[in-house]
């Protein structure tokens, strides 16, 4: 089960970290222009600090544990990335934007249940 837990938590880690680096890398206008809507609701400088926000997240789902320097750091991480889902399932039910509704609903279903068996059974 360890090692499935690193597999998910890997293919998340690398998840957010795309996803952080693109709200890092590319202009707000390119990503609205992509399909993220609700980047028109907020100014350039949330996006910069939401794709940080996801980008760290990652980096604390593996490193940390990796390395086995302050542990207590994965599973913290994940419970961060599963409340900036929570935040992003929320701003997309006011945008009405229903379709765009389940993949943070996954991701932060996925994160909960990284920091939940990190904290419980499968701790450091």
């Amino acid at each position: 089960m360890n090692i499935a837990l690193w597999i998910v938590a890997s293919v998340l880690a690398a998840a957010f970290l795309a996803s952080g680096a693109a709200k890092i890398f590319q202009p707000r206008e390119k990503l609205i222009a992509g399909g993220y809507g609700w980047a028109e609701d907020v100014s350039p400088l949330q996006v910069k600090l939401i794709g940080v926000v996801e980008a760290v997240g990652a980096v604390g789902l593996i490193v940390p544990a990796a390395l086995g320097i302050l542990e207590v750091l994965t599973p913290a991480a994940g419970v961060g990335l599963a409340l900036v889902m929570v935040v992003a399932v929320l701003v997309h039910i006011r945008r009405h934007e229903t379709k765009h509704v389940v993949s943070p609903l996954v991701l932060g279903a996925i994160a909960a249940a990284v920091a939940v068996l990190r904290f419980g059974p499968f701790s450091f």
